[in-house]
């Protein structure tokens, strides 16, 4: 198995980012985590995916540490960003308890703006339940 992506090195920041990463992380590790970004940054250059709103298909980083999954989040958020100064941070919501999420340096650090994105998700999680309340009753598809 070739431990590279198979991407083309035109000196992108989320290429710099994985031969960090690559040095940086056991070999077993950076061939999970590119089994698990690969497709993702393929779709992203493809055009095949928003660049806001996506994460990681769960059934397939189910078994992986949480190490690997937040470094996959940083992948994927690079690639889309262009930054290298993404974090993850951990945010407590009341209703569903920590949520993980990217976010820029500056970001990270206002707290302000912390609260501004625990609202934003709060009120998605409540939209969403909505929907899946609406779905059922009327005998639809409920994984949204």
């Amino acid at each position: 198995m070739n431990d590279e992506p198979e991407l083309p090195p035109d000196g992108r920041p989320v290429d710099v980012y994985l031969d960090l990463l690559r040095i940086r992380m056991d070999t077993e590790d950076y061939r999970l985590l590119l089994s698990v970004v690969e497709p993702v940054l393929r779709a992203i250059e493809q055009h095949q995916l928003p660049a806001l709103d996506f994460s990681l298909d769960e059934e397939q980083t189910d078994e992986l540490s949480q190490e690997i999954r937040d470094e996959a989040a940083l992948v994927i958020a690079t690639a889309v960003t262009g930054r290298l100064d993404n974090e993850v941070i951990e945010l407590h919501i009341d209703d569903t308890g920590p949520v993980r999420v990217v976010t820029d340096a500056a970001t990270a650090s206002d707290p302000v703006r912390l609260g501004e994105i625990a609202d934003y998700i709060k009120e998605r999680q409540h939209t969403n339940e909505e929907l899946r309340g609406i779905a059922e009753v009327s005998d639809l598809p409920t994984d949204l």
